[in-house]
């Protein structure tokens, strides 16, 4: 299984940033806290390689809290601001206020020496589904653009005032056009950042079992009272048995069982967990 998801919308999107990231004075870079790695967009490299950059580590109310701490070391040592927080919440976002306020600073303290009162304009980048929308609605304290729990829902810019000092420029969350690393487009699958619709939910469910036993067993035991000796066929089969999706002849609702692991993951109902490692 071959999983590529790059539709034309995406393209769009990468050529609206080209053509507004001259403008823009600073980028706001999301990555999911469960994948840091794989949502690094390898096409934004060249994009914004001249801009100062935060990163910003979203949903770590969902990552193991060892590895998010891991990875702000990461970035630490190469000089690199971010942030870990939810975009949920109220305190963490007030952090993340700072945090733009004091990457934003020489171009504000720029600004007011030549007696210019315009705002810094950020733009927030980051594969669908990480939690931009949701994070310029945080900070701007009002639903100014539209969130969803699907890959997708934003599709063109929209500029929202945060404050009189910053302005936010909401993209499209957009894929790399070429997955060469196919464990990369699974974790992708896994946190929700690919359509369920481009890719077997069946054979991804398999896979995320399989991730789930060897890092964080115990949360398939905890959550579905099996034990997580066999196959990834089994212990699915197991997950199945567990929740009583029989059906005639007793075969097993596999394809439900594969949609429940995925989602109830995807809820934070495994606990904290992490994929990406540093070693």
């Amino acid at each position: 299984m071959k999983i590529h998801w790059f539709p034309g919308h995406m393209t769009k999107a990468l050529r609206m940033m080209q053509d507004n990231v001259k403008t823009c004075d600073l980028i706001g870079y999301v990555l999911d806290a469960r994948a840091p790695l794989s949502s690094l967009n390898p096409a934004f490299d060249n994009l914004f390689q001249h801009k100062p950059v935060l990163f910003i580590l979203n949903k770590c109310d969902m990552a193991d809290d060892s590895q998010t701490q891991q990875f702000l070391q990461y970035f630490k040592d190469k000089n690199l601001p971010c942030v870990a927080l939810s975009a949920l919440d109220g305190k963490q976002i007030a952090t993340l206020k700072n945090a733009l306020y004091q990457t934003a600073k020489p171009k504000l303290e720029r600004n007011k020496k030549k007696g210019l009162n315009i705002p810094v304009r950020v733009m927030i980048v980051g594969v669908p589904n990480c939690g931009k929308s949701t994070l310029i609605n945080s900070l701007a304290k009002r639903k100014s653009v539209a969130t969803g729990n699907t890959p997708g829902v934003t599709r063109g810019k929209q500029w929202v005032q945060m404050s009189n000092e910053l302005t936010l420029l909401d993209t499209p969350g957009t894929c790399w056009s070429n997955y060469e690393d196919q464990t990369v487009a699974q974790r992708l699958c896994f946190v929700g950042s690919i359509k369920r619709e481009v890719f077997d939910v069946y054979e991804v469910a398999l896979l995320l079992i399989d991730e789930l036993s060897i890092k964080y067993p115990k949360a398939i035991e905890t959550r579905y009272k099996v034990q997580t000796d066999g196959s990834n066929e089994e212990i699915l089969a197991k997950i199945c048995r567990a929740r009583g999706y029989v059906l005639r002849g007793d075969e097993l609702d596999l394809e439900r069982g594969a949609l429940t692991i995925l989602d109830e993951y995807q809820k934070g109902k495994l606990g904290k967990i992490t994929f990406d490692r540093l070693q």
